[in-house]
């Protein structure tokens, strides 16, 4: 018989806590069936988060090229490029990438978190189903992001700021694994 139960990390973002909403999202959480097996407040280090958000190359340019594919997505083809060039300086994709990771990052370290662990028959890809897209507005109706973030892609960009998505979840079981030998080091 396959076991399916897994273990997945959310991590409630400094904009889920300054906006009350860390009650409510567990509470759409627990009645998922997934069990909340631990959970702490901190105030993370720039060191944890640079591993966190690993300098992984792969990782900087499927953030670049999601971000471009975004805003070419909104009919802003060229636009898009010349707003990129003007606001960071580049509109090539992997320094785009890196630069939206320090911002990632900076974002991170404006105040605390509360990270958490999951475990439940599929985990981490019923945390991603309920969590929604990364970018709020392409985020399905009854999802964590659908409903509750408010983050405006284009004026965060045009502001130098990250998109603000309330949490951050575990992409796959390895990122899960991976992700709560950082946070949670017994």
């Amino acid at each position: 018989m396959l076991d399916n139960k897994e273990r997945t990390l959310l991590i409630f973002k400094p904009d889920a806590l300054k906006r009350g909403l860390v009650g409510e999202i567990i509470s759409r959480l627990e009645r998922t069936g997934l069990k909340l097996i631990c959970i702490e407040q901190r105030r993370p280090s720039p060191e944890l988060l640079e591993q966190h958000y690993a300098d992984d190359p792969i990782w900087i340019e499927n953030l670049g090229e999601k971000t471009k594919e975004f805003f070419t997505g909104q009919n802003l083809g060229r636009e898009a490029d010349s707003m990129f060039k003007v606001r960071f300086g580049t509109s090539e994709t992997f320094e785009l990438g890196k630069i939206i990771r320090r911002l990632l990052i900076d974002f991170m370290l404006e105040g605390d978190v509360i990270v958490s662990i999951w475990e439940g028959s599929l985990a981490v890809s019923v945390m991603r189903k309920v969590v929604g897209n990364t970018v709020p507005v392409n985020a399905a109706p009854g999802t964590i992001r659908g409903d509750l973030s408010n983050s405006s892609p284009l004026q965060l960009l045009l502001d130098g700021r990250c998109i603000e998505n309330l949490v951050h979840a575990s992409g796959t079981r390895e990122e899960a694994d991976r992700e709560i030998a950082l946070w949670f080091k017994e």
